[in-house]
């Protein structure tokens, strides 16, 4: 069962870094964004917007890719038995390992902070 659990969360780490052909143009709009220090990655498992002030693709690829995550928790859920939050805590803890020094991170309760 954990080791299901694991696999189930690699999943859905890599789809919610961007892993679907559906999602690829808004994943690498937001990868941009991130890079760009406009979005970041939240504890919940999805992006979020750094500042008030996105452009208006910026807050549609968000919106895109945040769809495509809540999907892929939504899946990793019903497979495991764990609920569609744990589930997306759990990939924003890899997801935080992975991220490159100075790109954005929000802990659960927290302020955005950079890496």
């Amino acid at each position: 069962m954990i080791r299901r659990l694991f696999l189930m969360l690699a999943l859905g780490a890599a789809l919610a870094a961007g892993g679907t052909a559906a999602h690829a143009s808004a994943g690498d709009a937001a990868a941009a964004a991130k890079a760009a220090g406009l979005v970041g990655e939240q504890a919940d498992g999805f992006l979020g917007l750094v500042g008030a002030s996105a452009p208006p693709d910026v807050k549609a690829a968000v919106d895109e890719v945040n769809a495509g995550r809540a999907q892929a928790y939504k899946d990793i859920a019903a497979k495991t038995g764990v609920s569609e939050q744990a589930a997306g805590e759990a990939t924003a803890r890899t997801l935080f390992a992975k991220l490159p020094p100075g790109a954005y991170y929000k802990p659960l309760g927290g302020s955005w902070m950079r890496k």
